[in-house]
């Protein structure tokens, strides 16, 4: 027999870390190659850790929602043959324990000790961690003291952090309690109790993991970037000709659907070329010029949330390259098949609010970029259409473009005329161009 060690994998060059969502496999249970193990999460994209060998799953050693570095050791599987990383006897200090990265400044250099094996807890109804169990007994934590705690966790769950906030808190206070004291006093890190519907039929739902992310950034962007939009409507009647003219021969010869999207990004990359200052980050008093153009194009999921996935390289791409790219991405976005890496180093963001039938928006910027293109539904609209014979009323095709940037660094000449030269690429679109 020889034990294996699956580790956390590398998932794109700007991932170091992902929390664990879900055990879909139990100590006990047969795991054959390649087949998954658990679900992990990253703060944009959910994906499967699959095992390298078949063999039995003997220990966890982290919970579910504990964050696990890239390259640490996630999991123990007994294998029958020897394989490269088996470990030979022991794993690390005792196979039973639990490994944790311990943030103090005393402890940083011992990220991965094993923990000792945890208390007895049975007189106890509540589900507590090895991880918590064996804090509560090297802080002398009693039972009762831990089941007043009230856990920030799922379903209530006391977590690592709830713990250490807790006796941080009690050693502050001298209110060191002796082991099986009963204490009434109540956590110091008590949350606010879920709201209660007043007439009783009001449905009351927590937000899940990713639209707390989602919140999150959206917050911190409005607190972050001083926020102003610049608007501008643009003929748009020769791109929808050309389009209709050539979709069906199109999705024939390269086997993709030609949708707006990639003759919209098209347009928006050549325009960074044109203006870098927009294809910038911020970090503190700096600012940093980025190299490439990476594209992000938000796109909505099933479940309603939003995730941004990113093309990389856009403006070296030419239209069918494009429509390749936004299709992939796009599709793979719907099916939940995204990886780490897709939704990573984005330099500026384009969201299509006319999807959803919305004339134009106000996008919050996508941090650290400075910059995102909201765009709008094109609409069959009255307009004067100006020629050598004089003004006369026709019907065009049109949209408006609604373009958010960063005012601490765009100023509204940078931001007006970045936007105006999308436009001015859209309305010389060439109805006679190939693909």
């Amino acid at each position: 027999m020889a034990r294996f060690e699956l580790k956390l994998p590398k998932m794109g060059e700007s991932v170091a870390e992902a929390t664990i969502t879900n055990w879909l496999k139990q100590v006990g249970d047969a795991i054959e190659a390649d087949e998954a193990v658990l679900e992990i999460a990253t703060d944009k994209v959910d994906s499967e850790v699959p095992s390298e060998v078949s063999g039995i799953l003997i220990e966890q050693l982290f919970n579910k929602d504990d964050l696990v570095q890239v390259g640490q050791t996630i999991a123990i599987i007994e294998t029958e043959a020897v394989v490269a990383n088996a470990t030979p006897t022991k794993i690390v200090a005792q196979e039973s324990a639990l490994e944790i990265k311990n943030t103090s400044a005393k402890e940083t250099a011992a990220d991965n000790t094993m923990l000792a094996a945890p208390m007895n807890f049975t007189d106890s109804d509540k589900f507590y961690s090895p991880l918590v169990k064996n804090i509560a007994k090297e802080e002398g934590v009693a039972v009762a003291e831990l089941e007043s705690i009230s856990g920030s966790g799922k379903e209530g769950r006391v977590t690592k952090d709830d713990i250490l906030k807790y006796v941080e808190n009690r050693k502050s206070n001298s209110l060191h309690t002796a082991i099986g004291t009963n204490t009434q006093n109540p956590a110091p890190n008590a949350q606010q109790p879920a709201p209660v519907s007043v007439n009783g039929g009001d449905e009351i739902i927590e937000m899940d993991r990713m639209r707390k992310l989602i919140s999150g950034y959206m917050v911190a962007s409005v607190q972050t970037s001083a926020h102003v939009q610049s608007f501008i409507e643009v003929d748009v009647t020769n791109i929808v000709k050309w389009r209709d003219k050539v979709k069906t021969a199109f999705e024939k010869r390269e086997g993709e659907k030609l949708t707006y999207t990639p003759i919209f990004m098209e347009a928006v990359a050549k325009a960074l070329k044109d203006f870098p200052g927009m294809n910038i980050s911020v970090d503190g008093d700096f600012i940093i010029k980025k190299k490439n153009i990476n594209l992000g194009m938000a796109a909505a999921l099933p479940n309603g949330n939003l995730i941004v996935p990113v093309i990389k390289n856009a403006d070296q791409l030419n239209l069918v390259g494009m429509a390749k790219a936004v299709n992939d991405l796009g599709n793979r976005a719907k099916l939940g098949k995204l990886k780490p890496d897709d939704t990573q180093g984005g330099t500026y963001t384009v969201t299509n609010v006319g999807t959803f039938g919305s004339v134009f928006g106000t996008p919050i910027i996508n941090q650290p970029q400075v910059g995102i293109l909201a765009l709008g539904a094109i609409r069959k609209v009255p307009a004067v259409i100006e020629t050598p014979e004089g003004d006369f009323i026709g019907i065009r095709q049109k949209m408006f473009l609604s373009h958010s940037y960063d005012h601490r660094v765009v100023d509204g000449a940078l931001g007006g005329s970045f936007v105006k030269k999308v436009a001015d690429y859209l309305e010389a679109f060439d109805v006679n161009r190939d693909y």
